[in-house]
């Protein structure tokens, strides 16, 4: 039986993240909210744990799950390779709507889908999120909703399409919107912008001059 809990009271909150980050820890899927649409997250070391929320969203491993993070200092023990550019969009824009793709330590023992050894990574915007990030560490997160139905910007939303495959909902009300982050590629020598979301052109080249759009 999922378990919620409403952010907005105080006792209520305190409980919900501990609950959560017990979840998280057991394996088990929880609902987030984050600065663009409620997300769906599992421990990012547990292969169960991300199996069961691909299975939960009705997607496929050739859509890999990206990663939260409570910290920049966390991107150190988890990319290799990363450019000083990719550490200006870090400064400029984290936390916040912006989501790199990276190249992963090869070290790493983690399965989020087909990756071929890169990382969508992010820090939200959202005390909810940063706190439960912060205490449990690197999460995969994927929107919560049915896959080929909307992002959901409440927690009522994301409940009815996901129903007992989560454990616990953090209810913090209304997202600010359903933008998506935009997204970055800095594998290579020169960022190129794969999605164009809450951050445009024009204001990641302020950062990164030579950013090139993907066709």
């Amino acid at each position: 039986m999922a378990r919620r809990y409403d952010c907005n009271d105080a006792t209520d909150r305190t409980t919900g993240l501990r609950e959560a980050a017990s979840a998280v820890r057991r394996g088990e899927l929880v609902v987030l909210p984050t600065d663009t649409v409620y997300g769906i997250g599992a421990d990012a070391f547990s292969a169960e744990g991300v199996a069961d929320l691909l299975d939960a969203k009705g997607r496929g491993r050739s859509m890999p799950t990206p990663v939260l993070i409570g910290s920049p200092n966390t991107l150190h023990g988890l990319v290799t390779d990363f450019s000083e550019q990719a550490w200006e969009l870090v400064d400029a824009f984290w936390p916040g709507a912006l989501t790199l793709v990276a190249k992963h330590q090869p070290s790493l023992q983690w399965d989020l889908g087909d990756t071929r050894g890169t990382v969508a990574i992010r820090m939200p915007l959202h005390p909810v999120a940063i706190e439960l990030l912060t205490e449990v560490g690197p999460m995969a997160v994927s929107s919560a909703n049915l896959t080929g139905h909307p992002a959901p910007e409440d927690c009522d939303a994301a409940q009815e399409m996901l129903g007992d495959s989560v454990s616990v909902y953090l209810d913090g009300g209304p997202t600010p919107g359903i933008v998506p982050s935009s997204i970055v590629d800095v594998t290579g020598k020169v960022p190129v912008l794969l999605r164009v979301g809450a951050l445009s052109v024009e204001e990641l080249r302020k950062v990164v001059p030579d950013l090139e759009v993907a066709n």
